[in-house]
């Protein structure tokens, strides 16, 4: 179910150095808006954290069950995978390949979403069992990158991860892309700590509509 509704849904916002008491409000704002993949990031510069990320996980998947589907990002060892699971977590994404990621997350029964960047990655992560690819940062790669890259490896399901925005989205999706992470363009920490919660989620709006 989590493979096929990510296809049909398209989109997952990314929450990032998020204070924990603040998720769960982020995430109804988000949902509120139509989004329903959330990821909640590890911070690998504070481990001390990683128990509040993993509490900030399981809060969503209490709240919403399986209408907003939860997962990890920031995930660079098969230990994160394990507390991610543990937590509820149901897809698992790193910003790079790691083979060693990809194999628990098949093993654990989550989707796995590790990040690429050349072709080699790219095939890389596919062949070790990646059910999508985050191209990252796609911004930065811009559309003509990915569209040069999904001419030979239009097999694999691309996302775009990084500088995407409601404005240049048509672009990657004519470019080849399946679906995007969005992370801060979304979440903003102004309206977050000044409790903006409906700005978020007229934002939300838009990008739902932006990938119809």
């Amino acid at each position: 179910m989590t493979l096929q509704k990510f296809l049909d849904e398209k989109l997952v916002a990314i929450v990032r150095g998020m204070k924990e008491e603040k998720v769960l409000p982020i995430a109804e704002a988000l949902y509120r808006g139509g989004i329903r993949f959330i990821e909640v990031t590890f911070d690998l510069k504070s481990p001390e954290n990683f128990a509040a990320t993993t509490r900030a996980i399981r809060s969503i998947s209490d709240r919403f069950g399986s209408d907003m589907l939860a997962g990890a990002g920031t995930v660079v060892s098969a230990e994160l995978v394990e507390m991610a699971c543990d937590a509820g977590a149901l897809y698992i994404i790193s910003p790079n390949t790691d083979e060693s990621v990809i194999r628990r997350t098949k093993e654990k029964g989550m989707v796995s979403i590790p990040g690429a960047l050349t072709p080699s990655e790219c095939l890389i992560a596919h062949n070790a069992g990646a059910d999508f690819i985050k191209l990252f940062p796609a911004g930065e790669l811009g559309a003509g990158y990915i569209k040069a890259l999904a001419a030979p490896l239009g097999h694999l399901r691309l996302l775009a991860v990084g500088g995407v925005n409601e404005k240049n989205i048509p672009d990657f999706l004519k470019a080849g892309v399946i679906g995007f992470g969005i992370g801060s363009e979304l979440t903003n920490k102004a309206w977050i700590e000044a409790g903006e919660f409906q700005k978020i989620t007229e934002l939300a709006k838009r990008y739902v509509q932006a990938v119809k």
